[in-house]
C-alpha cells in the first residue's frame, strides 16, 4: 500500500469517475485504474462498484476512504510542520468563504495580505457553509470564513467582525420615506431570499420567523387576509446580485448584509436601503480552522489584516481563538 494509491482512491471518490480522477492526479487513466485495483486486491475488498456510466462507493469503501483521508492529511501535516519551521508565512494558503461574504471581504483583504505577507498567496474557494466544514475536516482547505456558530469539535474559531443587516426595497416602495423597519414587518411583504443551503437565508428567517409560516389562502373570507396573502410571497434567487436586480425591478424586497450596500451603485435602477430598528439584527463573521493546523502565524496574519479593514456596517471584534 502506498500514499500514491491512497491519493488515487480519494480522487476517484471525489470525482466518481476514473477519467476525471486521472486528470486531477495528472496521470493516465490506465495507470490510475491499475493502482486502485492493486490496492483493492491487496486489501481483498472492493472499494468501488463499477458500472457502465457510474461509480459508487461500497460500504467498506466508505470506511477505507475516510481512513485514507486521515492518512493523507497527517502526511500533509508533516510537510506543514517542516514548512512552518522554515517560514509559516511562505507558500499558498487555501481559504474558503461563503458566497455572501466573499465578494465584499475578499478584495480588500487580499490587497492587505499582499502587502503584509507577499510570499503567501491565497487559493480561494466560495461555497456553502456545510461544504466548507467538510473540506476543512478532510484537509482540502486550511481556513474558512463563514457566518455561523458551529458545534463541530476539533476546530478553532475566531470572530472577525459583527455585521448589521439592512432592508433593500425598490425606490418606489411605500417604505421609501421610512427611517427604519421592524423585523416583524417583513412578514407581509414579497420577500426575495437566497435558495436553500445558504446560511444567510436561514439567518433572515431567524430574524422574521413568521416568514416560515404558510401563507394565508386568498379564498378565506377576510378581506385583510386576502390582501396579505396576495402581498406575502417568497421568491428565491441564486445570488445576492440576482436578488438585488429583482428588487430594482420592483419584484419584492430583501435583506442584505451591510457590507453589500456600497456595491449597489452598479445597478441600472437604484434601490433604497433602510436600517432595521435597534437593536438591528446582525451576524458574526468568524474564521474556522482545524485544531491540528500548524501554520497559526498565517491564521494570525488574516485576522490582523481583516481587523484593519473598513467594511460598511461592520464592527471589528477583538477576540482570542476558541476551541470548539
Amino acid at each position: 500500500m502506498t500514499l500514491t494509491e491512497l491519493k488515487y482512491v480519494l480522487a476517484v471518490a471525489r470525482e466518481r469517475h476514473f477519467g476525471r480522477a486521472a486528470e486531477r492526479c495528472c496521470v493516465s487513466q490506465p495507470s490510475l485504474s491499475v493502482a486502485v485495483k492493486k490496492l483493492e486486491d491487496e486489501l481483498n475488498v472492493s472499494i468501488f462498484e463499477r458500472r457502465a456510466n457510474d461509480i459508487s462507493i461500497t460500504p467498506i469503501g466508505e470506511l477505507i476512504i475516510e481512513q485514507a483521508q486521515r492518512v493523507i492529511s497527517e502526511t500533509e501535516r508533516i510537510l506543514e510542520i517542516a514548512e512552518n519551521g522554515r517560514d509559516p508565512l511562505t507558500g499558498p494558503l487555501r481559504v474558503g468563504v461563503i458566497y455572501t461574504i466573499g465578494p465584499y471581504l475578499l478584495p480588500p483583504l487580499i490587497r492587505e495580505l499582499s502587502n503584509d505577507v507577499p510570499k503567501m498567496p491565497l487559493y480561494i474557494e466560495e461555497t456553502y457553509t456545510s461544504e466548507l466544514l467538510h473540506k476543512l475536516r478532510t484537509g482540502l482547505l486550511d481556513v474558512a470564513i463563514m457566518a455561523d456558530t458551529i458545534s463541530d469539535t476539533g476546530f478553532m474559531t475566531r470572530e472577525l467582525y459583527q455585521e448589521d443587516f439592512v432592508v433593500a426595497i425598490p425606490s418606489h416602495h411605500p417604505w421609501a420615506n421610512r427611517n427604519y423597519v421592524g423585523p416583524n414587518e417583513l412578514k407581509d411583504q414579497t420577500m426575495l431570499l437566497l435558495g436553500a443551503g445558504h446560511c444567510f437565508r436561514d439567518q433572515i428567517l431567524g430574524v422574521c420567523p413568521d416568514l416560515r409560516k404558510p401563507v394565508s389562502r386568498p379564498d378565506l373570507p377576510s378581506r385583510e387576509a386576502k390582501a396579505k396573502a396576495k402581498a406575502r410571497r417568497m421568491v428565491e434567487g441564486s445570488s445576492l446580485q440576482t436578488i438585488c436586480h429583482m428588487v430594482a425591478q420592483g419584484l419584492g424586497i430583501t435583506v442584505l448584509p451591510a457590507s453589500a450596500v456600497p456595491y449597489l451603485s452598479c445597478l441600472p435602477t437604484p434601490i433604497h436601503i433602510i436600517p432595521f430598528k435597534n437593536p438591528a439584527p446582525h451576524r458574526r463573521v468568524i474564521m474556522v480552522w482545524r485544531k491540528t493546523y500548524t501554520r497559526t502565524a498565517a491564521i494570525d496574519a488574516i485576522y490582523e489584516s481583516a481587523k484593519r479593514l473598513t467594511l460598511n456596517g461592520c464592527v471589528p471584534l477583538d477576540t482570542p481563538p476558541r476551541l470548539r
